[in-house]
């Protein structure tokens, strides 16, 4: 019995080694929560070694990495994307780094229609530097060798968005003035 059990881990294991980047963001995107952050990365973005960030290495490129990413997180009602993008990448000429076009296209189908942002790239290592700080970041290393083609992915609140905290802000406010506005006895 323990070596059928052995056996059948191994088997486990060795149908599961390719993709254990997989395995890895499923498990984190289960823990993942509101202002926490996925970074899908280029060989050459920098290496972070603050608590909190967790890393993973794939064989994959960025796009089939976002593509999966993203449906991970589309079956969750507890966060959504924002989704950045660096200013940079769309400056790059293919003629300067061959290769850059067909990235992006193939990014565009991964993205799915989801709106991005552009940031420069510092700004981003910025804002995840101070995410760092307080907020669990994944960062998925790729083998995508062009530059600036990192994706960076703040999660929001899945079931509240923008719109109704403003709202619920607004309306708090009002509260807050009539209840100032009428005299106490």
């Amino acid at each position: 019995m323990v070596l059928g059990l052995a056996v059948s881990s191994l088997g486990c294991e060795l149908v599961h080694h390719g993709d254990a980047w997989k395995v890895a963001v499923a498990n984190q995107v289960g823990q993942l929560g509101y202002r926490n952050w996925i970074v899908i990365a280029e060989p050459s973005l920098p290496a972070q070694n603050r608590p909190g960030i967790r890393q993973v290495t794939t064989n994959v490129e960025i796009p089939e990495v976002v593509d999966y990413v993203l449906d991970t997180l589309e079956q969750t009602q507890r966060v959504r994307p924002q989704i950045y993008l660096t200013r940079e990448q769309r400056a790059i000429d293919n003629e300067y780094t061959p290769g850059i076009d067909e990235h992006r296209r193939q990014l565009a189908t991964a993205l799915r229609s989801h709106e991005t942002t552009e940031l420069e790239q510092q700004s981003l290592l910025t804002l995840l530097e101070d995410a760092s700080q307080n907020f669990n970041i994944l960062v998925i290393r790729t083998p995508t060798a062009l530059p600036y083609t990192s994706v960076f992915i703040e999660l929001q609140p899945g079931y509240w968005d923008a719109e109704s905290e403003t709202r619920l802000r607004e309306r708090i406010s009002r509260e807050r003035i009539d209840k100032l506005a009428r005299p106490t006895m």
